[in-house]
């Protein structure tokens, strides 16, 4: 025994009964006490919970977080709180526990790892009052942001001291989510942030709540009715009223959408808004109860139809008719649902918009709908009337159907349309009926072919094939036809890529190493000098000797040492973001003739060089994959991350990747564009590299995707996002020009994509 060293008792040899349980103390591989005496009890509660990739997934997690060096606490906390988290959770679980440990490993590589035990020790209590996936990640960015924006640096270029609030604002989280929606809670953080960021005592009063101007703001955004209060009197109205055990899944009302979220329901739930305002004389109770009503007649009455053959402005009056139909059948079982629906139903005035200038098709349907649900509408238009004693007549004795609605709308539209609907200047003005759903669920679109399978059919099979990701993220799409956006139309699946062997692309770069030393004489010239030293890393290329003289002495003296013992540098003279975009379509399963390989193995040694000379420069770059299967499935494949560097983990990633599916580049190129307009650099470029134009299965114009990728490209560059393409394509000419101006180049002959693409990236970087 070393003089002077405490022994500490190790638990890695408790023994347990039962034989599960021992099986996973030993995966868990922890030598804690505390945690061996309530380890028993905590795998039978999850064995209750969890299914077996579940249980496997808990138990990995918390051997992640025994293993930080921040003692028993959080690992306790984890273990015995994460299945009450679970069980609290409504909709989409698969996401919830790589975002909190993403949180985690966050805070660990900050100096505010020990904010990690309140963080853990408050999630059940949080997770009661958000009882949704999408709300708990709100939660986890909005204290992400907190702790980004409020940790101390002395010089810097690098975080020394904590943040004063972050530990605070997790010890209080469960009563400010009992006053306030995620969207509440945002403004007052950031409230605190901004006016107390140079001020660390009184940041760390303001989130305590022990400062008067706290409790001030407080109440200030306090307001509406909060679901979480009135989840039980919901729930109980559903199921007496209406006969409907359908479970409630709230949104945040903070989400970032080109225009505010609709009430929808899907196979996870209904979902319904966070917060709802007394609004119109209606109170926020009543407004959640007319929303429930309207999705329940849908659930009831409608019937889906395929969209395929109809326009836009079709869809959109069959929806209002249809809508209308739906509450006329609500009101007939329940009258007194007149009074809300009338109170919350915008009003047009009759001659609001000019037709001459503005498309006013959302106002005469908005106006008909009104007049539809209002006996005393007043509107004397006589078309209107007309239609509005149709409808009428086609409900007098039966409920009618959503197919006999629908041909009454398409008259309508026949019998109303002006040229002027086309114009791209649309009248809004009271038009939005916020208490009615998306209508998502009106609509299936089938498959060429295949009139039998709808797309969302399809989709649902493939579901438990998605075994990590994040829930979809939903993209415009440019109809050039109608010079409008299709909103929310392309559904972008991100996910992180499976690995391979990186020893093949170490064989790749071996191949290559007379280009490679070329190609680092090249880099010598263009590397800045100036170098900004990275203290308290985990991981680093040298040691930090007086960190970790200090962890020695910690560790020495019974406390928990500091395993930020490493440093490493980047250089400053470059202020550049670049991600490279790969086309991971089908055609790159071709064979190059007189090579053997396929542009695919061609096009992984490219960036292999690519990600190396990178590598050598310092640059932030970020390499993403993508292909698509309809535009209800375009996969983007992370390979490296602006904050990896060019390791054996990123390399497995690029080893495996495989080409398949078809090329929808716009929502693609959206969707980097998204990232890459977060980065707070010079210059930021978006580089594509493709084989073929924009196409897809489920698009039979040609012209259809190029120009929704050259709108993409258009509005990357209002966003301060340059994007370059490198096609290897010869027949490239014809299209590419269209998509990306001036900022492109053809590749003639394919084999020479591993000494250019490198060659093409240092020019634009220049």
């Amino acid at each position: 025994m070393v003089t002077g060293v405490r022994p500490v008792p190790d638990a890695r040899s408790r023994q347990f009964a039962h034989p599960q349980v021992q099986s996973a103390w030993a995966v868990l591989d922890c030598g804690f006490e505390k945690v061996a005496d309530v380890f028993e009890e905590c795998i039978y509660e999850a064995l209750t919970r969890f299914t077996k990739a579940q249980l496997d997934a808990y138990l990995e997690a918390a051997r992640t977080i025994g293993k930080l060096g921040r003692g028993a606490e959080p690992l306790l906390a984890f273990l015995e709180e994460w299945p009450s988290v679970a069980g609290s959770v409504r909709g989409d679980q698969e996401p919830l526990l790589p975002q909190v440990m993403g949180a985690i490993r966050a805070m660990q590589k900050s100096p505010n790892s020990k904010a990690i035990t309140p963080f853990l020790q408050t999630l059940p209590a949080v997770a009661r009052r958000l009882q949704s996936a999408e709300q708990l990640e709100v939660y986890i960015e909005i204290a992400l942001n907190l702790m980004a924006r409020t940790s101390g640096s002395i010089h810097g270029h690098h975080t020394t001291f904590p943040s004063p609030g972050l530990p605070h604002l997790f010890e209080q989280a469960p009563r400010l989510l009992g006053l306030l929606s995620t969207a509440g809670l945002r403004n007052w953080t950031d409230y605190g942030i901004r006016n107390y960021a140079g001020h660390p005592e009184r940041q760390e009063e303001f989130f305590r709540l022990d400062s008067a101007d706290s409790r001030a703001v407080l109440q200030r955004e306090r307001h509406g009715t909060l679901f979480s209060d009135v989840e039980r009197p919901l729930d109980l109205y559903l199921r007496a009223l209406w006969q409907d055990n359908e479970q409630l899944v709230p949104y945040s009302t903070l989400l970032e959408t080109l225009r505010q979220p609709l009430p929808y329901f899907d196979p996870l739930g209904m979902r319904v808004p966070d917060v709802m305002d007394d609004d119109r004389g209606v109170s926020g109770l009543d407004r959640y109860r007319a929303v429930l009503a309207h999705m329940v007649g849908h659930r009831r009455w409608s019937t889906a139809q395929i969209a395929d053959n109809w326009s836009p402005f079709q869809r959109m009056a069959v929806e209002f008719f249809e809508d209308s139909r739906i509450e006329t059948l609500l009101c007939r079982e329940f009258p007194g649902l007149r009074r809300i629906f009338l109170a919350l139903h915008p009003r047009p005035l009759e001659d609001a918009c000019d037709p001459e200038t503005t498309s006013c098709l959302r106002h005469r349907l908005a106006m008909l709908s009104r007049a539809l649900l209002d006996p005393d509408h007043g509107y004397v238009d006589t078309v209107l009337n007309a239609f509005v004693d149709r409808f009428h007549a086609l409900l007098a004795d039966s409920e009618s159907s959503t197919e006999e609605v629908a041909q009454l709308a398409l008259s309508y539209v026949a019998q109303t349309r002006r040229q002027s609907d086309q114009l791209a200047k649309v009248h809004f003005d009271n038009t939005v009926i916020d208490y009615r759903d998306d209508n998502r669920h009106l609509w299936r679109f089938i498959e060429e072919g295949d009139e039998e399978e709808s797309f969302d059919e399809r989709r649902k099979l493939d579901r438990t094939e998605e075994t990590v990701g994040l829930p979809p993220r939903h993209y415009p799409e440019w109809d050039y036809r109608s010079q409008t956006f299709r909103p929310d139309w392309v559904s972008v699946y991100e996910a992180l890529h499976p690995s391979g062997n990186a020893a093949d692309i170490d064989k790749l770069l071996q191949k290559h190493a007379a280009l490679a030393k070329q190609l680092k004489r090249l880099l010598e010239l263009l590397k800045p000098q100036d170098k900004v030293r990275i203290r308290y890393q985990e991981e680093g290329s040298e040691l930090d000797l007086d960190i970790a003289l200090r962890s020695l002495i910690d560790f020495k003296s019974g406390s928990t040492p500091d395993p930020r013992i490493n440093m490493s540098h980047r250089t400053d003279g470059r202020d550049i973001s670049v991600l490279l975009l790969l086309d991971l379509s089908q055609s790159l399963n071709e064979i190059l003739p007189g090579s053997g390989q396929t542009i695919l193995d061609t096009a992984r040694e490219a960036v292999a060089l690519l990600g190396w000379a990178i590598g050598q420069l310092g640059d932030a770059c970020a390499i993403a994959g993508f292909h698509s299967n309809t535009r209800h499935e375009v996969r983007y494949h992370h390979i490296k991350g602006f904050s990896e560097g060019w390791d054996d983990a990123v390399k497995a990633r690029l080893a495996a990747v495989e080409a398949g599916w078809s090329t929808r580049m716009g929502a693609a190129m959206r969707h980097a564009g998204h990232m890459l307009a977060a980065r707070k650099t010079e210059k930021r470029i978006l580089l594509v590299l493709t084989d073929g134009e924009p196409a897809d299965i489920d698009v039979n114009d040609p012209q259809h995707l190029i120009a929704d990728a050259k709108t993409a490209v258009e509005e990357l560059s209002t966003a301060g996002v340059t994007t370059f393409c490198l096609s290897l394509d010869p027949k490239a000419d014809a299209y590419v020009g269209d998509i990306f101006g001036k900022r492109w180049r053809v590749l003639d002959r394919i084999e020479r994509l591993p000494e250019q693409l490198p060659m093409v990236y240092l020019n634009l970087t220049r």
